[in-house]
């Protein structure tokens, strides 16, 4: 009994000989105290496409701090894509505190070629870039230098803007698979897109084609097997024209065939007319548009529906509002469509859509995602009754007035407000679980 006693006092003796010295982190002096040196910057990135580790072992002469509330400078970045396919990434250094009055906006646009350590690099150059100015207001100016890479050619002198032979057209193919089983199922699905697009400040195109296949197959208890297939493609056309810094106007078209939906034909012709209430060049802070579209649609059916037909033509309108919004307190992006067709306004479908992340206070945020929709316009429905295995695995689109999904979450942190510690270690895992008995 000895023996096992002695060991336990050598281990809490040998923890007590281990345990890490404070960080320096959790030793550094509070920003108002006096120091001989001085502070370092206090920074919060706010930003869903940074890799985080990357920035704070590349951006250096900064502290990195969990919330805004603590920080010196937001840095709230957004993005969108352009018309090569790149994106283009907007940073707005806001000022907080005693820098509440410096505010800046820098871009940096990526090609579309561009690697995730191209991204990384780049809007690291663009970050340390912006933040130069807050740190010189520290009393930190004389440990930066500037330097500038002057664009040249082969003689030396600067590179003249090229000729695009492509005419600001770009073009996309893709193809993926998918798989999965086990002993008494499996799962096969191929998807495969083409498109071409072209962007000016005056006009917007897209064409696309993309169908999908999918099979799947299921041993049942009895022995016997259960195969189930799916297939739907279509063709796309997007077309618009700007009218201004609040308005446009386009035109969409489509053909598609689905299985799930009943449909061998469906094609719908639309022109539109769209509101912007703020100038769409700040689409990446925020936008709220109203947009109304007339459309003509010809269906043909794979099976006769519920309400006799085989084929029909229609006229319906859409009017679809959307707010979308990113902000230092949060980012929110919804939007409300209204449908009917024209001859029968009883045949109606309403649908909201929200996505709303928010800092509430200091450690606190809330998420939501979610969609409601009231459907009264399922006239692809197929006459007759689908058996059980049918409607288990939604061979088709069932019968129903309404639809929803919700996600909903909270997240609370507290300790200290530092951020700038990088370790990996035990980062690696399988992706999966193992289980202990």
């Amino acid at each position: 009994m000895r023996q096992p006693f002695r060991f336990a006092i050598y281990c809490a003796f040998s923890s007590l000989c281990l345990v890490p010295p404070p960080s320096a982190a959790a030793q550094q002096t509070p920003l108002a105290a006096s120091s001989p040196t001085p502070a370092k910057l206090r920074v919060f990135l706010d930003c869903d496409y940074c890799d985080f580790d990357y920035m704070r072992t590349e951006v250096t002469f900064v502290d990195y701090v969990r919330n805004r509330q603590d920080s010196q400078v937001h840095i709230l970045v957004t993005d969108q894509t352009t018309g090569g396919g790149g994106r283009e990434f907007t940073l707005h250094f806001l000022g907080q505190r005693d820098l509440a009055r410096l505010a800046d906006t820098l871009k940096y646009v990526s090609p579309q070629s561009a690697s995730e350590d191209d991204l990384r690099r780049g809007l690291a150059r663009v970050i340390k870039l912006g933040l130069v100015r807050y740190s010189a207001h520290l009393g930190e100016a004389g440990r930066f230098d500037v330097t500038y890479a002057a664009p040249v050619k082969a003689g030396g002198t600067a590179s003249p803007a090229q000729a695009d032979r492509w005419n600001l057209w770009v073009f996309r193919t893709s193809a993926s698979g998918f798989g999965r089983g086990e002993k008494s199922s499996n799962f096969v699905s191929m998807n495969g897109s083409v498109s071409a697009s072209r962007t000016t400040e005056e006009w917007k195109t897209r064409l696309g084609v993309n169908g999908n296949y999918g099979e799947s197959s299921f041993t049942l208890g009895d022995g016997s097997t259960f195969n189930n297939y799916s297939h739907s493609y279509g063709l796309s056309n997007l077309l618009v024209r700007s009218l201004g810094p609040h308005w446009s106007a386009g035109q969409r078209a489509s053909w598609t065939a689905s299985t799930f939906l009943n449909q061998s034909r469906a094609v719908r012709i639309a022109p539109a007319i769209e509101y912007n209430f703020f100038p769409y060049s700040q689409s990446t802070r925020r936008q709220l548009t109203i947009q109304y579209a007339p459309g003509i649609n010809f269906f043909r059916y794979q099976d006769t529906t519920i309400y006799d037909r085989i084929s029909e033509v229609r006229g319906d309108q859409t009017l679809t509002a959307f707010l979308d919004l990113k902000q230092p307190w949060g980012s929110v992006s919804s939007s409300l469509e209204a449908a009917a067709y024209l001859n029968e306004f009883d045949k109606n479908r309403l649908v909201f859509f929200n996505s709303l992340d928010l800092r509430l206070f200091k450690g606190f945020s809330l998420f939501l995602f979610g969609q409601a929709s009231l459907l009264h316009d399922q006239l692809y429905l197929p006459r007759g009754n689908l058996s059980d295995a049918q409607r288990l695995l939604r061979r088709r689109q069932l019968e129903t007035s309404y639809t929803y999904f919700v996600n909903l979450g909270l997240s609370y942190s507290f300790g200290s407000i530092f951020n700038n510690i990088v370790n990996p270690r035990f980062g690696g895992t399988s992706g999966g679980f193992t289980f202990f008995n």
